[in-house]
């Protein structure tokens, strides 16, 4: 990987062991470069081109992220090393792509959300879009789909022996995110909205609710689908004195979204929210599982590191760093 001479920009990125700042000691870099090696080359001297060559000649792939064109300019482009090895695979991130009227802007992180249609959804109505996270996920997103084009070009070299350049556009691969909203709203079915109060017809529907603990995933649904889901929450509520006689005489199998009245949704919402506060995250879950109800916790970073289904599928590594003299888990 490139690195400039003050070392990459990651290393100053936190957090950082016992929280001290240092290039060396940098917890966010130690994760995403793992098993990974590395050399000192300039590329853009003639010696570090020739280096670079070389060690393309028996090399499977080349993973770069550099402008469109500035591989090209140093003879380093895809045309010039299947000359070197014609079944290289040459794989290049960037925000747009090589080609179109976007392919040299520059993009960050929000950016490339932004443009890829995925913050519009997210988030509650009252407010402007969200960004996703904190660090580079849409980056992640381009990694994501960079892993697929590149396995799909080796399956293609071992069938015809070729190489080819994968291009990825981070924009196309955030619209990938996007699928299940856009369409949606694009066939009509409801009008794209914020995922937290999604609209069907002339009523906004109620998605994530606060519990004891944080928050779970839950909407209400009607017909064959109301049967499965809404009626078995319903019924567990009712065990537990927390369902009035309007939601108790609620007929699921007739229960269309598109053709009642906002209030009718907001009687149904009042004593789900109550039912939900009385329990915490694992409750629900625990509950949902038996019901077979469709309701999802919303699990927070402490969360994940404590679920026992990674534990038990060993999900978590120890990797020893001698330079700091310890072990660091990470995910595997």
């Amino acid at each position: 990987m490139w690195q400039g001479t003050d070392g990459d920009p990651a290393r100053k990125i936190g957090p950082f062991y016992h929280d001290e700042v240092n290039p060396e000691k940098s917890l966010f870099w130690f994760a995403f470069n793992a098993s990974k090696r590395g050399i000192t080359l300039d590329i853009e001297s003639a010696t570090g081109q020739e280096t670079f060559k070389k060690l393309v000649k028996t090399a499977d792939f080349v993973v770069e992220s550099f402008p469109p064109g500035y591989m090209d300019r140093l003879g380093l482009g895809y045309s010039a090393l299947e000359k070197v090895n014609p079944g290289i695979i040459m794989v290049s991130i960037t925000p747009f792509g090589q080609t179109g009227p976007y392919k040299d802007y520059k993009a960050p992180d929000i950016v490339a959300w932004a443009m890829g249609g995925a913050m519009y959804p997210w988030g509650d109505a009252d407010r402007s879009p969200l960004r996703v996270s904190h660090h580079s996920q849409a980056y992640l997103q381009g990694g994501l789909q960079a892993v697929v084009g590149a396995l799909l070009a080796l399956h293609h070299r071992q069938m015809t022996g070729e190489g080819q350049q994968v291009d990825v556009s981070i924009q196309e691969c955030v619209f990938r995110v996007t699928y299940g909203t856009t369409a949606h709203g694009t066939t009509g079915s409801w009008e794209l909205m914020k995922v937290a109060q999604q609209r069907g017809g002339r009523i906004t529907q109620r998605r994530v609710w606060p519990c004891q603990d944080g928050y779970v995933m839950f909407f209400y649904s009607g017909g064959a689908q109301g049967l499965r889901f809404s009626r078995p929450l319903v019924r567990w509520m009712e065990e537990e004195g927390m369902a009035d006689d309007f939601l108790k005489g609620i007929d699921w199998e007739t229960f269309d979204f598109t053709a009642i009245p906002q209030e009718v949704l907001e009687r149904v919402a009042e004593p789900t929210a109550k039912f939900f506060l009385r329990h915490t995250k694992a409750e629900l879950l625990e509950g949902a599982v038996k019901c077979r109800i469709q309701l999802y916790p919303m699990s927070t970073t402490r969360d994940v590191l404590g679920s026992v289904q990674l534990a038990a599928r060993e999900f978590w590594v120890e990797v020893a760093h001698p330079e700091l003299g310890t072990t660091i888990t990470y995910p595997g």
